[in-house]
């Protein structure tokens, strides 16, 4: 006969190896969105001045600069990682005993995370100069011409490192899990 509170423990322990799954696809989702919806901002952004002649055109593109070339490759990257990786998540809700696929999520995060912040840290610093300007290398700062150039970017890199935050809390959580299936017994 088992003990009195054993069954609502048991259930309450279920209930957290389905809900962290859960919240890890749920977290999955919305990193895929941010990621994807960066890409395309950035990667469809440009302005040309209204002043421009036929001769001359004052344009801004984000392929003239190749930093944020590297920002649009890394969230198209991070974005089909974290595609291929719905499956393995999805495996992870109906079977929540899943180390070994889960341990390898965990390093497949970490390797993800530090290429999306690359590529988000490099666009931020360009950003930082198209607002800010470098009065010392004599760049001048070009969101006062390129307003609607620069909300653009600025918002893709909004997007992107939303993304970095959400990594940050995926794997603590991931590891959490993996800890927990290692010190509680399973209950099936």
């Amino acid at each position: 006969m088992k003990p009195e509170g054993t069954a609502g423990q048991e259930s309450k322990e279920l209930g957290l190896r389905r809900g962290f799954p859960i919240l890890e696809l749920v977290l999955r989702v919305v990193a895929i969105l941010g990621t994807l919806a960066s890409a395309v901002a950035m990667g469809t952004t440009d302005q040309t001045l209204p002043f421009s002649t036929q001769t001359v055109l004052f344009q801004a593109q984000y392929d003239d600069i190749p930093t944020f070339r590297f920002f649009v490759i890394t969230n198209a990257l991070v974005s089909g990682y974290l595609a291929i990786s719905l499956p393995m998540a999805v495996y992870h809700v109906i079977r929540t005993g899943a180390a070994k696929s889960r341990a390898l999520l965990i390093f497949l995060d970490a390797t993800m995370l530090s290429v999306l912040t690359a590529g988000a840290s490099a666009a931020a610093a360009i950003v930082y100069l198209a607002h800010k300007g470098n009065a010392s290398a004599n760049w001048l700062a070009i969101c006062q011409q390129y307003q609607k150039f620069c909300e653009r970017i600025t918002g893709s890199l909004i997007g992107s490192f939303g993304v970095v935050l959400i990594f940050v809390l995926l794997i603590p959580l991931s590891g959490l899990v993996l800890t927990r299936q290692r010190l509680l017994p399973r209950v099936v």
